[in-house]
């Protein structure tokens, strides 16, 4: 009997120890398992692009619209003065200078103010002549773990002052050459010298829509505007202005032919060119 029990003690340890380093085995396995950190699956974003809002208060309405088309902006009029070229920009929205997301073409909205000096004839143009897109504003992120102020430095010893160097004469400005008007429109603003004359950008625009063929918003807004430009300018008597809608009719042609549009602007070029003669007379 005590032959037996030597001989079965040797097995039961060994099978006691199998057991227990399976056990330890399972959970280091388990602990493992749930030890693992999560994968995190949050992906980077680019912050939005910004453009800023340009200040068009003050000015004519018929040129805040080319610096609104310029910065890549669209317009509204809001308010009971419409929207003709001589009228004055008295308020604008979002406000000069804010900063906005760029969402293709932002629509300022434009308050106007009557000039009485200028008879408001004609169609008043209230909105840009290609689709605005909604203004956004870009929302302030608040700051987390942020850390403290440093301590302030121990103040530096002062450098002994530079010499000044004299400052080259500033070169004169170059003079633009005189443009006489064609005859005087009261009310009317006066034609500005650091602008293209009107028989040039009329030249300009008539290679520009030969170079773009295809019927986009974009090509169309563009040709309507400077279309605007120059036939309103012309109305104002400004310089060479009959020679200028006289290219102007040419382009409305040329629209015609490769965008299936252009008849109305060709007859409003032609009335304007009309009264421009007749008052240049």
């Amino acid at each position: 009997m005590a032959a037996q029990l030597t001989s079965v003690i040797p097995r039961v340890v060994a099978l006691t120890a199998i057991l227990v380093l399976g056990s330890a085995t399972i959970s280091f396995a388990a602990q493992g398992q749930f030890a693992t950190p999560a994968t995190s699956n949050q992906v980077d974003v680019a912050p939005p692009k910004l453009v800023t809002v340009p200040d068009v208060r003050g000015q004519a309405y018929v040129f805040a619209k080319g610096t609104l088309e310029e910065g890549g902006f669209a317009w509204r009029v809001v308010g009971s003065v419409q929207g003709y070229p001589a009228n004055t920009v008295a308020s604008q929205t979002p406000a000069a200078g804010t900063r906005i997301i760029d969402t293709g073409m932002p629509t300022i909205l434009l308050g106007l103010s009557q000039n009485g000096k200028y008879a408001q004839e004609g169609t008043p143009e209230n909105v840009s002549p290609y689709v605005g897109t909604a203004v956004k504003f870009l929302r302030s992120k608040p700051v987390v773990n942020a850390k403290p102020a440093p301590k302030p430095k121990a103040a530096a010893k002062p450098k002994p002052a530079a010499k000044l160097k004299a400052k080259p004469a500033a070169k004169p400005k170059p003079k633009h050459a005189a443009r006489p008007p064609a005859f005087a429109v009261a009310g009317a603003p006066a034609e500005p010298l650091d602008e293209l004359t009107l028989p040039a950008r009329a030249r300009r625009l008539e290679g520009w829509i030969r170079a773009h063929p295809k019927t986009t918003n974009a090509n169309v807004g563009h040709w309507l505007y400077q279309h605007e430009w120059i036939a309103t300018g012309a109305r104002f008597g400004w310089w060479h202005g009959a020679e200028a809608l006289e290219i102007l009719i040419r382009i409305d042609r040329q629209a015609q032919r490769q965008w299936e549009l252009g008849k109305k602007s060709e007859v409003a070029a032609r009335r304007a060119l009309a009264a421009v003669r007749d008052k240049s007379k």
